[in-house]
């Protein structure tokens, strides 16, 4: 029996439909959102909805205009798509058979809008529902699209292609899977190639763009259809349509991407495309487009040398194109001081905390990476499906929509020319020359601001051709950062960033005439009434302190004072910034800074940001960071500031611990941040290992429950969180060890079943590793000063450990420190671990020899020589390789007055004496060392 809807809830949906979007009474507004809530229980709710929006006439008993019905449509199908989003599992089947039945009527609608909505309900049908939930959907549209009855509108094509490809977007794995021996891509492809032929635009850029949706993961259906769809590509590239020839742009950037030999032969041909449609002044997204191709090729090591013939058709084109547009212009020049205005929250970039280790290697502002204007590029979403609606903030601008943070044109020219002057070199910079030439003094700072663009992008890949021309070309850029235009400074404070590493290593003459002055130059621009310029200059000190690195200890006075200045008028956006500069002028002069003046000014300004910073502020996260890398430069002169610090920080942890306790039993509530423990946990460990013994002894003994804390930071669910706990355990058996061993039994045992590696393999998470790294390196600190206390462990260390040495595909960094583990083991347990000893000396010995000569080293080989000693003769196999070995120390080690080296000297001249009473012609034996010479140096044998 068919659903027949009933007049009067009819006729009452409709009108709250259309009152919940357009009633100018906000009483009528908020009364008809509380019916509409009330409706959502109705068992047919969902019948309804499907049916007005599929209605393009209002029913009999509704007397409302078409404008006014048009909204109550929109609203309809935006509530239906809603509740399939929420409530599909629990959706009458009858109700999904009604809307399945009457939907595909509303792709057909005269509206674009209306088909847009269409397509986003039954896409989400799709979504929700799987593939096979409405297996016949995809034939139902592919035979409209192709107009298989005759009878389709342009709109119904161009409806349902729409609709196809919403499907694609949000179904991209699941349309390549295999179904009872058959995969509907198999099926779909060849139909979106047919596509391409439409004589609609529209469709044709829908098909183009749902293939290119599935080409990136090059499934068998992409594959087999390749050379058809190049082909069609060719066929394509003079569309008459923007839109069209947009799509063949990504496409080819797609096929480069996994099939360059597919491009390779008509490299020529595709340059000159590229070429024509990246000038076309009136679409930027088809220019953009374009510009990647040259990113994608330039960065391919198969490809890349094929663009070398065509730099002089390719680098002016990419210069044209780095030019700020018209529209950018008046936007940017209505742009002028603006220091002294508070920031927007949404302004304010969010910040995550880096790992300890992971803070080794990211430096997101101060690194030498292509990033334009000091600030971070993101990529624009545009992703968002045809009648939905980007969210808004207060003021009515779209949320995270500022242009200078998008990536556009401009930048991806920049970073293709980037990408070109790393691979060839002076020809980029013979092309980009007359550029320079002719706009580095242009009277339209639009251009002056493109030139030096360009120099900064070709800094890296083309700097032995540029140096020449440096003397010249610096002085310049300096008076550039005095130029009128906010934006030239900001350009300006990138570019010298990028040559401050020449300028830093020229004697000392050249550092005076030129690194002093550029140092100088982006000093004062921290300080510009320009909030952009200063965010750049920061972010260029950042990447020159990295540069430079201790050239700076001569300059630290004057530096410390004008960041002081800094925290003294910049806004809650820079300031983040700030911390950078800070803490890569920590890192890199270290205890040059610790001077009485120096944090008699600098430490004061951060304890004034310190107290100001609620525990809940994402600033916290970067405030953290840099105060750790203070602390470690400062060491002692760090002492006064220590107490307050490390108690919030421990305070912080303690919280953060009991709201995810919390959380985890209140699904109501929000699980707190991981990257408040992260960062406090780390700045703890710095704090520890910076102060005296004692103090730091005191500041933990003071400290409630610390090691309570530490141990369930050890057992977090978070990698990260657990990564920074075993670090600040490793650190703790360093440096307060008196307080931890009392808490060692419980934290021993926590640390044992961190050592599983099978969890990580089955996790594959790279920072599962990290973990173990640290666990295993803490596990070897531990045993240096618990000896003999390791005896209830030692077997199922022993176990964990091996397992991690005998398995050759895990991080080198990890053998490693598992192999310097076991060793460390051995000095206090070295009994329990001789009868192993046959089986794990080819994996100890393996790793270790890669393990740089340092004392963590030689306390591992004094361990494992004392297994050798409680067992020597299961050392059969294995005893030239670990001569070997001991023959490639540093005299320092072996030779050194320190205990250790003593240790170490004293123990093997034991292993040799015993192998001398147990091999009958040991100098024989030693004669087959391939560093004989050395080794008779070293050890005087």
């Amino acid at each position: 029996m068919s659903w027949e809807p009933q007049e009067e809830p009819l006729r009452q949906l409709v009108q709250c439909l259309r009152d919940t979007i357009s009633a100018r009474d906000p009483n009528a507004r908020a009364n008809a959102e509380i019916m509409l809530k009330s409706a959502k229980s109705s068992p047919d709710i969902d019948k309804y909805l499907a049916l007005v929006f599929s209605s393009n006439q209002p029913p009999s008993t509704v007397d409302m205009d078409a404008a006014n019905y048009s909204q109550a449509r929109a609203a309809a199908a935006m509530m239906l798509k809603n509740n399939i989003k929420s409530a599909y599992k629990t959706m009458p089947d009858t109700s999904k058979t009604y809307i399945q039945s009457i939907i595909l009527v509303g792709i057909q609608d005269e509206s674009s809008q209306m088909r847009g909505f269409a397509g986003n309900v039954i896409a989400e049908l799709v979504r929700q529902g799987g593939i096979m939930g409405w297996p016949q959907v995809i034939s139902d549209l592919i035979d409209l699209i192709s107009n298989s009855a005759g009878n389709a509108t342009q709109q119904a094509q161009e409806g349902g292609m729409g609709a196809l490809l919403k499907i694609c977007e949000d179904n991209k794995k699941a349309m390549d899977k295999d179904y009872q021996g058959q995969q509907p891509l198999s099926f779909l492809f060849p139909k979106l190639l047919e596509f391409t032929t439409s004589t609609h635009a529209k469709v044709r850029s829908d098909a183009l763009s749902a293939i290119n949706i599935f080409i990136p993961d090059r499934p068998s259906a992409v594959v087999a259809n390749i050379d058809a769809l190049l082909g069609q590509l060719f066929q394509l590239a003079s569309d008459p349509s923007d839109e069209v020839r947009k799509h063949v742009c990504r496409s080819f950037v797609h096929i480069a991407d996994i099939a360059p030999e597919k491009i390779v032969p008509h490299m020529q041909g595709l340059v000159d495309y590229m070429v024509t449609q990246q000038r076309n002044p009136q679409n930027t997204e088809l220019a953009l487009d374009a510009a990647e191709f040259w990113l994608c090729v330039g960065e391919d090591e198969k490809m890349r040398d094929h663009l070398g013939p065509y730099l002089a058709k390719i680098v002016p084109v990419l210069l044209e194109s780095m030019v700020y547009g018209e529209d950018d212009i008046l936007r940017l020049e209505g742009e002028k001081e603006d220091a002294e205005l508070d920031d927007r929250e949404q302004d304010i970039k969010p910040t995550f905390a880096t790992t300890k280790s992971g803070r080794l290697t990211n430096n997101a502002n101060g690194s030498d990476t292509l990033n334009i204007n000091g600030g971070t590029g993101n990529m624009v979403d545009d992703n968002l499906s045809d009648g939905e609606i980007e969210d808004y903030d207060d003021d009515g601008d779209s949320i995270g929509d500022d242009p200078e943070d998008q990536w556009n044109l401009r930048k991806c020219s920049a970073a293709a020319l980037d990408v070109l002057a790393s691979v060839f070199h002076e020809p980029v910079f013979r092309a980009t020359l007359p550029y320079l030439t002719e706009n580095l003094n242009h009277a339209e700072w639009p251009n002056r601001e493109a030139a030096v663009l360009a120099l900064g992008a070709i800094a890296d890949g083309c700097m032995p051709a540029v140096e020449p021309h440096l003397p010249m070309l610096t002085p310049y850029m300096i008076t550039l950062l005095s130029d009128p235009e906010p934006v030239v400074r900001q350009i300006t404070c990138w570019s010298l960033g990028r040559y401050s590493g020449w300028a830093s290593h020229l004697d000392a003459n050249g550092q005076q005439q030129f690194f002093v002055p550029m140092m100088d130059g982006i000093l004062q621009k921290m300080l510009d009434n320009n909030k952009r310029v200063q965010e750049a200059a920061a972010s260029a000190f950042a990447n020159l302190e990295e540069k430079a690195n201790t050239q700076l200890v001569a300059y630290c006075s004057i530096i410390v004072r004008q960041f002081v200045q800094c925290f003294a008028k910049y806004k809650d956006r820079n300031m983040f910034i700030l911390y950078d500069c800070v803490q890569t002028l920590a890192e890199h002069v270290g205890p040059a800074l610790a001077k009485d003046d120096l944090v008699g000014i600098l430490m004061p300004a951060l304890i004034q940001r310190w107290n100001k910073v609620s525990d809940q502020s994402r600033e916290m996260f970067p405030l953290l960071e840099c105060l750790s890398y203070v602390a470690t430069a400062l060491g002692g002169a760090f002492e006064g500031y220590a107490p307050n610090i490390f108690t919030r920080c421990v305070n912080i942890v303690h919280r953060n611990l009991e709201e995810t306790v919390l959380a985890s039993s209140n699904p109501g509530l929000e699980v707190p941040d991981k990257d408040f423990l992260i960062t406090s946990l780390d700045l703890i460990s710095a704090i520890i290992q910076a102060l005296d013994l004692s103090y730091s002894a005191g500041l933990v003994a003071r400290a409630p429950r610390f090691f309570d804390l530490l141990a369930l930071c050890m057992k977090d669910t978070n990698n990260d969180v657990r990564q920074s706990a075993y670090a600040l355990l490793g650190d703790c058996a360093i440096y307060v060890f008196g307080q931890l061993q009392p808490c060692l039994p419980a934290i021993l045992e926590i640390l044992i079943g961190q050592l599983e590696l099978s969890l990580v393999l089955i996790d594959g998470e790279e920072t599962g590793y990290s973990v173990i790294n640290n666990a295993c390196w803490s596990v070897g600190e531990i045993a240096m000063r618990q000896k003999e206390g390791m005896q209830p462990y030692v077997e199922r260390l022993l176990q964990k450990i091996a397992t991690i040495l005998f398995n050759e595909k895990v991080p080198d960094s990890l053998n490693e420190n598992a192999a310097i583990a076991l060793g460390r083991l051995g000095l206090g347990c070295s009994q329990y671990l001789a009868p192993h000893l046959a089986q794990i000396a080819p994996p100890f010995l393996r790793s270790i020899k890669n393990v740089m000569w340092t004392d963590e080293k030689g306390h591992a080989l004094t361990g494992f020589m004392q297994v050798i000693l409680a067992n020597p003769s299961a050392m059969e196999q294995s005893l030239l390789e670990f001569f070997n070995e001991m023959s490639t120390a540093h005299s320092s080690i072996v030779k050194g007055p320190a205990p250790d080296h003593k240790a170490l000297r004293e123990t093997f001249q034991q292993v040799v004496e015993q192998y001398k009473g147990m091999i009958p012609d040991f100098e024989a034996f030693l004669s087959r060392l391939p560093q004989r010479g050395s080794f008779r140096e070293l050890y005087g044998v």
